[in-house]
């Protein structure tokens, strides 16, 4: 039966319900026939839905039967009932675990409700079972062990989802891990730290795909194998920037109901290559300039926990040094919007589906010679001195930056935001990094030049001389941090002996010459993306 089901006989408290179980729309409705004259007048009706989605579980509960059977319920017999624990909303996109039990004085009638909505919930195939679970004891605030025992792993059983548990010991403990466990008998991977565990399971997970798959990540062209298994995240970092800008809230409790529910988000993924050496993947920024000084700088004050970003940002910001270079682009012709649009993504997002499709469409006819295939396309080339270069495969977001770098940038479109910051006064540039912050058009400055791109190289000045005088082009050695005295410009731009480095998703890369091309939809999370018009909200 697939239609309505709608059962008398059933109360909340000592109210009286009509409760309906909807399969075609997939609803469990309820509604309380007489709530009372103290809060409403008589006879008023107040209605309850609940998404079948997202009901976490339903038990049979036992419940007091003094509290039932008191005054004029004394000739009652003995009542039955069942549990109903679903996602409630709370306020800023946060999640939390709401219950309502239903009981009623007839065993089959009690029985019939439970048996309704457990067949409902065993149709919803996309929930985890068995999770692989890896926990970074060291990151952030030293707390992710504590956050998954004592908020996360509750949840879990009581959505009766089993985990085996890892807690890394070391850097890379989970790539290295993920390369050789046996992945197959899990449903999804979950971590539990910051974004740099996040960036460790990634590799991971897509290294082992690839290499499953016979994919070379070191060849640039490579057309990488979707990842089958999904990604879930639970923050317990210093920023969490992934997890706030594909949730809309960096909460551990939300965090787990998304996975609980079984919710799928796909998401870009960017390959980093040098000279046709894989480097890193990337899925928030990748920053050359300003971001990668702040993390060079702050890496080299880690004892100071993280006030160090503040204090190397500003040290940055007051060093004031600009990079020459060339920045070569492959136009995302495909997407169906633009990162000046305002437009931003949001759950079930109609740019990154509409974009996906065309890309898609212009693969299909390059294949089959109907279409210029990508080295035949026009490559845009920009030349200048900039203070930063950043590529956002998402908005970047963070509660310290609620727009973040790119508000337009969307998860799944198959493409990066490329922002080219170039030399300017520092007064102009403090303008544009206080519109980080603000509601005014970051990039609404003639300094500012952005560009919704597939793919892009960059080389700095020093490497472009490097390889004219042909001398091998490898790591540079690093230039003095901000506030140590100033060495002999290599390049003649005024820059630091070597150049800036690459800020990878808060990791260093010191290639300087870099090529960047966008995956798309490569990964799956266990997210919704943030939603547009939340429901009611609610107090947690």
């Amino acid at each position: 039966m697939e239609g309505p089901v709608g059962l008398g006989g059933l109360r909340v408290g000592r109210r009286a319900c009509s409760v309906r179980l909807d399969r075609a729309r997939g609803l469990l409705a309820w509604t309380d026939r007489h709530p009372g004259p103290r809060t409403r007048p008589p006879n008023a009706q107040r209605s309850y839905s609940v998404p079948i989605s997202e009901i976490i579980t339903v038990e049979e509960t036992e419940i007091d039967e003094k509290k039932h059977n008191s005054g004029k319920w004394q000739k009652m017999a003995k009542p039955h009932a069942f549990t109903v624990y679903y996602v409630k909303r709370a306020r800023h996109h946060h999640w939390r675990c709401g219950q309502v039990t239903f009981w009623c004085s007839e065993e089959q009638l009690c029985t019939q409700w439970l048996q309704a909505l457990r067949e409902s919930l065993q149709k919803l195939t996309t929930r985890p079972k068995h999770l692989l679970v890896y926990i970074n004891p060291f990151g952030g605030k030293q707390q992710a062990k504590r956050i998954y025992e004592q908020k996360v792993a509750p949840l879990f059983n009581l959505a009766s989802i089993s985990a085996d548990v890892i807690v890394t010991e070391h850097a890379n403990h989970a790539k290295d891990s993920l390369l050789e466990i046996n992945i197959e008998k899990y449903d999804g991977i979950v971590c539990v730290g910051g974004d740099g565990m996040f960036s460790e399971v990634m590799h991971g997970l897509i290294g082992r795909t690839q290499k499953d798959s016979g994919i070379d990540q070191n060849n640039p062209r490579a057309s990488l194998v979707q990842c089958n298994l999904r990604i879930g995240i639970i923050p317990a970092g210093s920023t969490d920037c992934v997890c706030y800008a594909t949730v809309g809230a960096n909460d551990p409790v939300t965090s787990a109901l998304h996975i609980i529910v079984g919710d799928s988000l796909p998401l870009d993924v960017s390959s980093v290559h040098h000279n046709a050496t894989f480097l890193k993947y990337s899925v928030s920024l990748l920053g050359y300039g300003f971001y990668g000084d702040i993390l060079r700088d702050s890496e080299k004050n880690r004892w100071m926990g993280l006030i160090r970003y503040d204090f190397s940002g500003f040290k940055t910001f007051l060093s004031h040094h600009y990079y020459e270079g060339t920045v070569s682009f492959l136009p995302a012709q495909h997407t169906v919007g633009s990162p000046r649009d305002k437009k931003g993504c949001h759950t079930g997002c109609f740019v990154c589906r509409q974009s996906k499709q065309q890309l898609e469409e212009q693969q299909k006819k390059a294949l089959y010679g109907l279409e210029n295939t990508e080295e035949a396309e026009e490559w845009k080339v920009v030349r200048g001195k900039f203070l930063a270069i950043n590529a956002a495969n998402m908005s970047c977001a963070c509660p310290r930056s609620r727009k973040g770098l790119s508000p337009a940038a969307h998860l799944a479109d198959g493409s990066a935001d490329l922002i080219l910051v170039r030399n300017c006064s520092r007064f102009n540039f403090l303008r544009y990094l206080l519109r980080h912050t603000n509601r005014d058009d970051q990039f609404d400055f003639t300094f500012v030049e952005v560009y919704r791109v597939r793919k892009f190289r960059f080389t700095s000045k020093h490497s472009e001389e490097e390889d004219a005088a042909g001398q091998p082009v490898g790591p540079k050695p690093l230039g003095p941090v901000c506030g140590d005295p100033p060495a002999p410009c290599c390049c003649g731009c005024g820059c630091p002996l070597g150049g800036s480095t690459w800020n990878c998703d808060g990791e260093i890369l010191n290639n300087s010459a870099v090529e960047v091309r966008v995956h798309c939809q490569l990964l799956r999370l266990f997210a919704r993306g943030i939603e547009e018009k939340p429901q009611r909200e609610e107090r947690s």
